[in-house]
C-alpha cells in the first residue's frame, strides 16, 4: 500500500507516518529507488492503528509510545525464545520475570489513566450538579417585571 492509503485507513496524515518512521515508531519501509513511493504491508498499518491506538487512548506522549513499544518488541522476542523452547530454569525465570514486570508497568499506566478519567468524572459531575442546583434556584425566583 501507498502511504496515502495507509493514512487514510489509520486516520492519520502521511506527515505523521514519516514522523513515526523518524522516531523509530514504525520501521522504515523497505529499501527503495530514490523518488520511489513508500509501500507498507498490512502488518506496518495494523501496527500504526495499534500506535493511535494506544496514544489516544492512555493520553501518553510519543516519548511514552516509544517506550510501550520497545517494550513490547522486548516482550515479543521473549515470547519467541520461550515458545522455541528454553531449557536453562535461570533463563525461564527471567524471562517469565521480564514479562510479568512488563505486564505490571502496562497496567499501571492503565489504571493510572483510569484513575485521571474517574476524577475528570466526578470533578465534571459536580460541576454539573451545582448547574442544576442554580437552574431549580432560578426557576423557584419570581420573574421580575
Amino acid at each position: 500500500m501507498k502511504i496515502g492509503d495507509v493514512a487514510k485507513l489509520a486516520g492519520v496524515t502521511p506527515r505523521t507516518i514519516r514522523y513515526y518512521e523518524e522516531i523509530g515508531l514504525l520501521p522504515a519501509p523497505d529499501s527503495r529507488e530514490p523518488g520511489a513511493h513508500r509501500t507498507y504491508s498490512q502488518q506496518d498499518v495494523d501496527r500504526l492503528i495499534d500506535l493511535i491506538r494506544l496514544k489516544n487512548l492512555l493520553g501518553v506522549s510519543l516519548d511514552g509510545l516509544k517506550g510501550l513499544v520497545e517494550a513490547e518488541d522486548n516482550r515479543a522476542a521473549m515470547r519467541r525464545e520461550w515458545h522455541d523452547g528454553v531449557e536453562d530454569p535461570v533463563r525461564r525465570r527471567e524471562i517469565l520475570e521480564s514479562l510479568d514486570d512488563h505486564a505490571r508497568r502496562q497496567l499501571d499506566l492503565v489504571r493510572a489513566r483510569r484513575d485521571e478519567i474517574a476524577a475528570l468524572e466526578a470533578e465534571l459531575s459536580e460541576r454539573r450538579a451545582r448547574i442544576r442546583r442554580r437552574l431549580r434556584e432560578l426557576e423557584n425566583e419570581p420573574a421580575e417585571a
